[in-house]
């Protein structure tokens, strides 16, 4: 007799989320697990198939061959077909899966013994523009956790090793009968390892990690810029009893700069140029971060303009691509004049206005906008 297809048998489709498959085994196995229907034949056989489908349609690879090659994809992979297989120990042996966030049962909770991976750390970095833009490389000074060298992280004392727990017979996980269920919880006496430790390490205190300080040398790449992250793998926390590290992410944070200011891959910074500059014209050296360039100011510059020097920004981290930079002028009033530097400039000004001409094309436009929003005052 051929089997059902394993999408039919739990009724979901074939795009069905691992979510969905899992929602819907838990409720055909709620309905016919062999505790809730003693003596019935056809429970069981509706539960075996049930399981036999959410064991292939939960794991990727059995999905992916089941979709392509049907049940013959995966009569050879274990795990997926069983049409003998007898026995069911209760509710905690079939749901270990989908209740094991809740009780505290992970995959790993039926024979395998967990680990607690070490936490990740945080630090945050100051650099000057400078070294955020070429890059560099920085020493920094970490507070954290380690394996312990006296025991290798295993947390017993020298000549000795953990032994199984014997709450939970090294299995990690407890199991408790409610009813027809049998829930699966982490062992209180060896919290899900599995191993009891009688005789600690009096380095480390039977933890398998000591607190210390390290020092770590930390390659800063050219063009970072305020927020980014750099994580270094491995180099967090010690995980208890030898479990992996946790991962240390660096902050990064760029000191203001007095000259430039960063905006993405440019750079831009304010140019004070002399009254004199503005009018006749003239050059100046501008500093970038490779050396100094010459910047051109036309005659009758006025004030706030810009001019862009392209590739003189920052090459980004990210893409390569290197911005400008962005020059704005400001024309600087002279301050603490002498009477007879006051008297030129008032012979100027006069001149100015005797000789007819438009010099200031932007006052006299804005003093006729001024004279027209008056004229529209006074006939409302």
């Amino acid at each position: 007799m051929s089997k059902r297809d394993y999408y039919e048998t739990l009724g979901i489709a074939k795009n069905a989320s691992g979510a969905e498959i899992k929602q819907a085994y838990r409720k055909l196995a709620m309905k016919y697990h062999p505790d809730r229907n003693p003596d019935d034949k056809s429970a069981e056989e509706s539960f075996k198939e049930a399981k036999e489908a959410y064991e292939t349609l939960s794991n990727s690879q059995k999905r992916a061959a089941y979709d392509r090659f049907g049940h013959a994809g995966v009569s050879g992979m274990g795990g997926g077909a069983n049409p003998g297989g007898a026995g069911f120990s209760g509710f905690g042996d079939v749901f270990g899966d989908i209740f094991g966030d809740i009780f505290g049962a992970g995959r790993g909770g039926r024979g395998g013994h967990t680990q607690q991976r070490g936490s990740d750390l945080g630090y945050n970095l100051t650099l000057d523009l400078e070294d955020a833009i070429h890059g560099t490389t920085v020493k920094i000074d970490v507070p954290t956790w380690v394996s312990c060298e006296t025991c290798d992280g295993s947390g017993a004392k020298e000549g000795t090793s953990p032994t199984n727990c014997e709450t939970c017979d090294g299995t990690g996980q407890i199991h408790m009968q409610q009813g027809f269920f049998t829930l699966q919880q982490t062992c209180p006496e060896c919290h899900g390892r599995g191993k009891t430790i009688k005789n600690p390490c009096p380095k480390c205190h039977g933890q398998g990690r000591v607190q210390e300080r390290k020092t770590l040398s930390v390659k800063i790449p050219a063009g970072v810029d305020n927020g980014d992250r750099i994580r270094l793998s491995g180099e967090g926390e010690a995980g208890l009893f030898g479990a992996p590290a946790g991962d240390l992410y660096v902050q990064i944070n760029v000191r203001s700069h007095p000259i430039f200011i960063r905006e993405d891959n440019d750079l831009l910074c304010e140019v004070p140029i002399s009254l004199a500059t503005a009018i006749l014209g003239g050059e100046l050296n501008i500093p970038t971060l490779t050396g100094k360039v010459k910047l051109k100011i036309p005659a009758e510059t006025q004030t706030g303009k810009m001019f862009r020097l392209r590739g003189k920004g920052v090459k980004s981290a990210r893409d390569s691509i290197t911005g400008d930079l962005l020059c704005r002028v400001t024309i600087e009033t002279p301050i603490n004049l002498s009477r007879e530097q006051k008297e030129l400039l008032e012979k100027f000004d006069q001149s100015l206005v005797e000789d007819g001409k438009k010099h200031s094309p932007r006052a006299k436009s804005w003093f006729d906008n001024v004279k027209q929003f008056f004229s529209s005052k006074e006939r409302n």
